[in-house]
């Protein structure tokens, strides 16, 4: 008999979390799989959940759930091994107090998996930038800003960021949050002046960045070992305190309609999204992107509307850096980059 589904997409996570920076979660994954086809207690719990799909991302619910509770310190036997609150990083000697937790905060973790994972990774804007700074420098116009996929917004605030490359700089100098020296072949337009004149996004389940606990949510998504994102999203997190924006609930191709409904003169719609289009059904992909071209035909030289995309390329490997401009409706890949921070190819 085959092994179900989970354990695949438990061990395709498994490499992730051991290639990233990660290895106390990568240990942890492996017993999770073995757990699974052997019938223990994670995969009892995990039952209806068996045929789920690399696109579910079970796994980073569950343990984004697990994570959560340590970082609340509800499950101090756990944080002594976690590395994200000091622990020792022992995932043999963590295993049996997360099946510990497991029964002792059955509800919390289960309702962990009913949410898909929200890191909100703010090392995309070091990629994302460059495409707001093209927009600005070709249309000379005022951006009007819009996210889909915005979980709590954090890349809705790219601008109170500082970036800087070869002596060429952009942003607020003053921001906690730094981007120094991470692109390569070439600088995006830094130079550009840009004005922010609307930001917004939408989301499925808004997280709240200025509560305590969606500051824990968020970083109980951060996998434990990776240090600068751990730094670089408390920062973010400390910035969004600072720079209220609007997260509306709502679907995608609704939410998308009803902004793009008339076309907004004097303005540069740009509509944006990260790590955000693979989660999407096909019947999703397809209603958003018809709403986005219908847009397209209606925008105008002093209306104009941009697409601007940070996903994955077709072999998985990096994530490319796109952007759809109208009226002309042209389309340039703008950069290369990675899933979370790292460094970024410019080539446009």
């Amino acid at each position: 008999m085959s092994d179900p589904p989970l354990v695949g997409v438990i061990r395709i996570y498994q490499l992730a979390c051991s290639g990233m920076g990660s290895p106390f979660y990568a240990d942890l994954l492996e017993r999770m799989a073995a757990d699974v086809v052997a019938g223990g207690t994670v995969g009892s719990f995990l039952a209806d959940q068996l045929d789920s799909t690399y696109e579910d991302a079970v796994p980073l619910r569950f343990l984004g759930g697990v994570h959560r509770l340590v970082l609340a310190g509800q499950a101090p036997d756990l944080a002594a091994r976690f590395p994200s609150v000091g622990g020792d990083g022992d995932a043999a000697a963590a295993w049996p107090a997360l099946l510990a937790a497991l029964d002792a905060h059955t509800d919390a973790i289960r309702d962990a998996l009913t949410r898909p994972p929200q890191t909100n990774e703010v090392g995309r804007s070091a990629a994302l930038v460059g495409g707001f700074l093209v927009v600005a420098r070709e249309t000379g116009l005022p951006l009007r800003v819009l996210e889909v996929g915005s979980s709590a917004g954090l890349n809705l605030r790219f601008d109170r960021y500082w970036y800087e490359s070869d002596g060429v700089s952009f942003g607020d100098p003053a921001s906690p949050v730094r981007f120094s020296d991470l692109w390569v072949d070439g600088n995006p337009p830094f130079d550009a002046p840009i004005t922010i004149a609307e930001r917004r996004g939408c989301d499925r389940d808004p997280i709240d960045a200025g509560a305590e606990g969606g500051r824990l949510t968020l970083l109980s998504y951060v996998w434990p070992g990776q240090t600068d994102r751990f730094t670089m999203l408390r920062a973010a997190l400390d910035v969004a305190r600072d720079v209220p924006v609007g997260i509306d609930r709502a679907d995608i191709p609704d939410w998308l309609a009803r902004q793009l409904e008339e076309p907004v003169p004097d303005r540069a719609t740009v509509v944006f999204h990260s790590i955000v289009w693979q989660y999407l059904t096909d019947d999703e992909r397809a209603t958003a992107e018809a709403v986005l071209a219908n847009a397209g035909h209606r925008a105008t030289t002093d209306a104009p509307l941009a697409w601007l995309r940070l996903e994955p390329s077709t072999d998985l490997t990096h994530t490319e850096l796109r952007v759809t401009t109208w009226p002309a409706g042209e389309e340039r890949l703008l950069a290369r980059g990675h899933y979370h921070l790292g460094p970024v190819q410019w080539v446009a």
